[in-house]
């Protein structure tokens, strides 16, 4: 199992160079950075798109993407080296390569008239057409689509009319292509330019897809045309409201006939259209940066209620249904579409906006659109991230939300190398190709000086002393290291034999020596990449742990002591360039690569020993050291950095409390970013710490409900009053109206309605104050309201909510809310319904009305911890476990924190949380450490794992467990006897003896596994749990602990020859009753799996248990049938209830397992990082047949594996390993 895990990934923007780059089909759509797909896909539950997956097989800039009109599962792409591409995104592998392409495929695109073939087309043609698959496979001429006299911008393919061909043409003419008709050749060039030779390239060509000869043209500077490919005249010049305004890319709105959107180039306006009118029906300006390319989804996300449209015919066209029927006013006619648009701009954001709704569902801004060289954490805020681009940027990321928040003037060229100024000077300077160095002011937004020594030569990196604030050193391909003051005075200049790559030092080959200055030697040779080396760092608080990042796309960990690779992460998908830590989190790391993503990475597995000393409250010597010390081969790792020194002079500081700092600070400084701050800072307010202690950031992050109120209401204060600075606050700063409306809204969220109203005023949206106004006053026209607030719903209008919210209907907005996965919006408002501030409006009020405010209150509250249960839910299944626990600590309730900690695998974190919260986080605290126990049993630190066990108060058991499992020698094993209070194992001999002749059985397996002889208590444990499964009335409870007990046997003596029946009657049972018990915690991917498991044990192996291979499809069949309305996704198949004999079947089952004893464990685990796509090997899972996405957990065998979630959940319910060898799983 790797032990770096990848716990965030900033995704790459959508590349400016090319045109069909941005494409989608049924519940997926993909754009393309310059060497990388990101495909992003439905999540229904949430009605939410998420990233699935990254494809990354090009290695040079990707040209055009095209999704396969009858495979979802399809796309094709092309590259600049002459390369076409078929992907199968469901798989994630590449189906079919051509290479070496008679020209670049320029555009490419699937043909619509037959299944497996592909089109695609260099600067003047000819169209080359690829058959993948079939006898005629190979790539054939296109008979008349070749000899142009114009390069081609794009070409289409009519999606119903087969065989016909679009061309559009960079001066401004079209060709069409059609069987059986006259070729039509540069045709139908805009009018201004007949009889000129200018220019005017074709930016959008789409087919009508309601005609079979209307098609949408744009040229650059002449706009939208709609012509007729049979007469080739054209039949719609559509007026753009200003000269200035030019169109870059067009999309047909396949569920309003007649309509399309249009992206601006220069700015980014979207504008809505209907072929009926010249004149934009809207124009929604939704960036400062134009467009690049538009899609339009075909299915909309939302499937909350569905409009029948009648059947249309096929051959009429867009313009014959753009009449609007006559009962509607001409405003109503043209409602917006209820389409979202998928939004690329020429900054590389990428953003899927709701047309309907006029909201973004997701914008992600500014991402780079190349190759990263470098990136940085900021010395004095490890929060924030610095990265440096090939595409001349330099750009700032908050990682805790992974958004950029501030971004470079950029045109650099290509940017190198970055360096943070030391302290708090908020500057960065950056080292380019061709245009010397600069100092960027981060807060200014401005270059403030520029560096020209080199001349023109690459600067390959850039170093900003930290002594001494007023140097900086680079060094460049001119062989020179120049060290100058930050006004440009020359200090030194070192000449270097050949080109310089590093002033902090990096060798370009394929190894990593290690120099000793003091000896002036090299004294180690680390060999393992297979290319050059090109990002090298020192981890700051393990002296011998060097990470190296490489041209071979790996990252690598080494322990310098004995120069083994103890390491390698394959994640990333093209070159490694450069790695960052923070020194305030050391295990924290930051890479990036050509591959246009940066990721962050948690190396706290690496120091697993450690971890458990400080949850073991060990000595300082078991946790600090010195390097020389810490060095020494074998050593167990200490920490020796500046941080952990820090922590204990302060802790040595403290008189009271030092142990709940210590595991706070050090949680702190080990736990990747990502919620552990918030989640202290929650468990600060819940342990009653004074408000005024919190942190600035406090109210960023997840509030404890007490406090959302408050906080809120002073950021719409704010809001209302601040004017803008000189220079802006950063990116895209809303104007001052967007800070009125988003404050109007947290007044209006928080119950404050006379301050809506007035702000609505400001605002001269009069309409919507007055119609709130009345809700001031209580006397109010309900009856009105409520149905105007049902029709609101009913068509999905964000409307609706003044209406709910004045009439004090908290409910139904707080279900409009979550039925639209506004979940962060539904808690708002549960939580000033809960503080009184929206009252519901009794019309008449009876006496005792004070009772009834009662009632709502209770009701409320119930609403509130519902919403809250909602949105942690939302977070764990986007691998957040840590912000899923503070969504359920802002609402005090403990258990399911923790719950959330542990089922996202946090254990440490649990521990940490668990202890400070003490008695209301006990239970969960106990069984988190009895998994880390496990833990410690894999890296064999013996007398830890007893440590923490005796943290547990009724721990006897826990300790039999760890001894019986210890593997060392007699006196060995007496020695860990005597620290765990047992006897010693020749007295537990005797006792084991004494009681099976006293018929005990549970003491008799007991001793006889403490013994030298534990083989003797496995016939004696399986006989009693065969005999108790045998009657009918048998329930989980009894049989598991004896079972439990009966697994921790030393692996060696269970794999004895004599024992081979007790071992496979042993891995039968643990296999069945491990079922049972992943149906009792929710455990629904590995429930068919250990059924299986079972069957395939009780075929293949000599046994005599009474479990029947029938009996047991028999209860999984029930199971599924009984359970399948909750496991099923939108789009499974129908409903068929299950039988009355599988209700039986079931019910009986329901009845021996019994309630979990922990409540919140019930529910499937989900590790930090499970839906980050990796680059690496796909693995498939043995127990699922599927795709492993997020974590992969290797099996003994070394190949076999199933994903890190699986593995967890397998080992909770059974601990042997799925390939049945009776080896023990140990994922923790």
């Amino acid at each position: 199992m790797s032990q770096v895990r990848q716990v965030g990934l900033l995704a790459a923007g959508c590349q400016p160079w090319n045109k069909d780059v941005c494409a989608a089909s049924g519940d997926r759509f993909a754009y393309c950075a310059t060497l990388a797909i990101y495909i992003y896909q439905l999540d229904h539950r949430y009605n939410e798109f998420k990233l699935h997956a990254i494809m990354s097989e090009h290695k040079k800039t990707i040209t055009a993407i095209s999704w396969c009109p009858h495979n979802p599962d399809l796309f094709a792409s092309g590259s600049t080296d002459n390369l076409v591409i078929i992907w199968n995104v469901a798989e994630q592998k590449v189906i079919a390569k051509l290479d070496s392409t008679k020209g670049i495929p320029a555009s490419l695109s699937w043909c619509w008239n037959a299944e497996d073939v592909v089109a695609f087309v260099s600067h003047r043609g000819p169209l080359f057409i690829w058959t993948i698959l079939g006898p005629d496979s190979g790539v054939t001429v296109h008979k008349d689509a070749h000899s142009f006299l114009s390069d081609i911008c794009m070409f289409r393919w009519h999606t119903h009319k087969k065989g016909k061909v679009v061309f559009g043409h960079i001066d401004g003419s079209l060709s069409i292509f059609h069987p059986g008709n006259k070729n039509q050749k540069h045709v139908l060039r805009p009018e201004s330019l007949e009889g000129t030779d200018e220019e005017d390239p074709v930016t959008a060509l789409e087919w009508d897809p309601l005609s079979t000869d209307y098609l949408l043209v744009v040229n650059l500077h002449y706009g939208i045309r709609l012509v007729d490919s049979e007469s080739l005249s054209c039949i719609t010049t559509f007026n753009l409201p200003s000269a200035a305004a030019s169109v870059q890319c067009l999309a047909w709105v396949p569920s309003a006939p007649g309509m399309f959107i249009t992206g601006d180039s220069q700015v980014g306006v979207l504008r809505i259209w209907n072929v009926s009118r010249t004149t934009p029906i809207d124009n929604l300006k939704l960036k400062k940066t134009g467009f690049h390319c538009l899609h339009v989804l075909n299915s909309p996300p939302r499937k909350k209620f569905s409009v029948q449209s009648p059947t249309k015919n096929h051959y009429t066209s867009s313009t014959s249904e753009a009449v609007p029927p006559p009962t509607l006013t001409q405003n109503q006619a043209f409602s917006l579409p209820p389409g979202h648009a998928v939004c690329c701009f020429l900054d590389g954001g990428v953003g899927l906006y709701d047309m309907g709704a006029k909201k973004w569902d997701f914008l992600r801004d500014l991402g780079h659109v190349e190759t990263i060289f470098d990136c940085k954490f900021k010395p004095d805020d490890p929060n924030l991230l610095a990265t440096a681009s090939f595409d001349g940027t330099i750009k700032v990321w908050d990682i805790n939300t992974l958004t950029a928040v501030y971004t470079s003037p950029g045109n650099e060229g290509v940017i190198y190398s970055l360096s943070w100024a030391p302290g708090g000077l908020n500057c960065i300077a950056g080292g380019t190709s061709r245009n010397g160095a600069f100092i960027w002011n981060v807060q200014k937004g401005k270059i403030i000086q520029r560096f020209n020594e080199h001349g023109t030569n690459g600067i390959f990196c850039i170093a900003w002393s930290h002594k001494d604030s007023k140097r900086i050193a680079t060094c460049s391909s001119d062989g020179f290291c120049i060290i100058r003051t930050i006004d440009g005075k020359v200090l030194h200049k070192y000449k270097h034999p050949a080109a310089v790559f590093g002033c902090d030092w990096s060798q370009n080959n394929n190894t990593v020596r290690i120099w000793d200055y003091t000896q002036d030697a090299c004294i180690s040779i680390l060999s393992g990449h297979t290319a050059p080396v090109r990002g090298l760092m020192w981890n700051t608080e393990i002296p011998y742990l060097l990470i190296s990042g490489s041209w071979d796309y790996t990252i690598k960990v080494w322990d310098t002591r004995e120069g083994t690779c103890v390491d390698t992460v394959y994640d990333h998908g093209a070159d490694v360039y450069g790695l960052t830590c923070h020194p305030s989190r050391p295990f924290t790391m930051a890479s990036c690569s050509r591959d246009s993503t940066v990721r962050l990475w948690s190396l706290t597995a690496l120091v697993t020993p450690v971890q458990m000393n400080i949850l073991a409250d060990r000595s300082w010597e078991e946790i600090i050291g010195n390097t020389d010390c810490a060095v020494e081969p074998g050593t167990p790792p200490l920490l020796c950095g500046k941080v952990s020194r820090g922590i204990r002079q302060e802790i040595e500081k403290l008189t009271a409390n030092s142990r709940v700092k210590k595991l706070r600070w050090f949680s702190e400084c080990l736990s990747p970013p990502g919620g552990s701050d918030n989640l202290w800072n929650l468990v600060a307010v819940i342990k009653g710490q004074d408000d005024s202690l919190l942190p600035q950031n406090y109210c960023k992050g997840i509030m404890h409900l007490k406090h959302l109120i408050k906080f809120r209401t002073s950021e719409a204060q704010e809001l209302t009053t601040v004017k803008m600075s000189k220079f802006g606050g950063g990116i895209g700063v809303p104007t001052k109206e967007e800070r009125l409306k988003e404050a109007a809204e947290i007044h209006l969220r928080l119950g404050q309605i006379q301050r809506y109203c007035e702000l609505m005023v400001e605002l001269g949206e009069w309409d919507k104050a007055l119609s709130i106004a009345p809700g001031v006053s209580v006397k109010y026209w309900k009856k009105l309201m409520q149905r105007r607030a049902d029709q609101l719903i009913q068509e999905d209008k964000d409307d609706v909510i003044p209406y709910c919210i004045a009439i004090g209907d908290v409910k139904k907005l707080v279900h409009f809310f979550m039925s639209r996965g506004q979940l962060k919006e539904a808690l708002l408002v549960a939580q000033a319904a809960c503080e009184g501030n929206m009252q519901p409006l009794h019309v008449s009020v009876p006496k005792g009305a004070s009772y009834s405010d009662d009632i709502y209150k209770e009701d409320f509250n119930e609403l509130l911890h519902k919403v809250s249960k909602e949105l942690a839910e939302w977070y764990f299944q986007d691998g957040r476990a840590v912000l899923a626990a503070c969504c359920h600590l802002a609402v005090d309730n403990i258990e399911l924190a923790m719950a959330y900690l542990i089922r996202g695998n946090e254990l440490e974190l649990a521990v940490c949380v668990g202890t400070v919260l003490g008695e209301s986080a006990a239970p969960a605290t106990h069984y988190a450490l009895e998994l880390l126990a496990r833990k410690c049993m894999m890296i064999s630190v013996w007398n830890l794992a007893a440590d923490l066990l005796m943290m547990i108060p009724d721990n006897e058991l826990h300790l039999i467990k760890l001894c019986a499992f210890y593997p060392g020698c007699t006196e060995e094993i007496n020695d860990l006897h005597d620290k765990c209070k047992l006897p010693t194992v020749e007295e537990c001999m005797q006792l084991a003896e004494t009681a099976h002749a006293d018929d005990n059985i549970f003491e008799t397996v007991k001793y006889y596994l403490l013994s030298q002889e534990p083989e003797k208590a496995l016939p004696i444990g399986i006989s009693f749990v065969k005999e108790y499964i045998s009657s009918s009335d048998w329930t989980l409870d009894t049989v598991y602990p004896v079972l439990d007990l009966l697994s921790y046997i030393r692996t060696e003596k269970l794999l004895l020859h004599t024992c081979t029946e007790a071992r496979n009657e042993l891995l039968i049972l643990c296999g069945y009753i491990g079922a049972l018990l992943a149906i009792r915690r929710q455990y629904q991917s590995i429930v068919p799996a250990l059924y299986e498991y079972t069957s395939q044990l009780l075929k293949r192996r000599e046994v005599s248990v009474p479990l029947k291979i029938e009996y047991l499809s028999e209860e999984l069949d029930a199971w599924r049938a009984c359970t399948q309305s909750t496991n099923r996704s939108l789009e499974d198949s129908p409903y068929t209830p299950p039988s009355d004999s599988q209700r039986m079947i079931y019910a009986t089952l329901l009845k021996r397992l019994k309630e979990e004893s922990l409540k919140g464990i019930i529910g499937p685990d989900y590790v930090t990082g499970s839906n980050l796509p990796s680059h690496s090997d796909i693995h498939i899972s043995c127990l699922t047949g599927l795709k492993i996405q997020g974590p992969v957990f290797f099996l003994e065998d070394g190949k076999s594996a199933i994903s890190l979630n699986d593995a967890l959940m397998w080992a909770k319910v059974n601990p042997f390993s799925p390939l049945g060898t009776g080896i023990r799983l140990n994922p923790f």
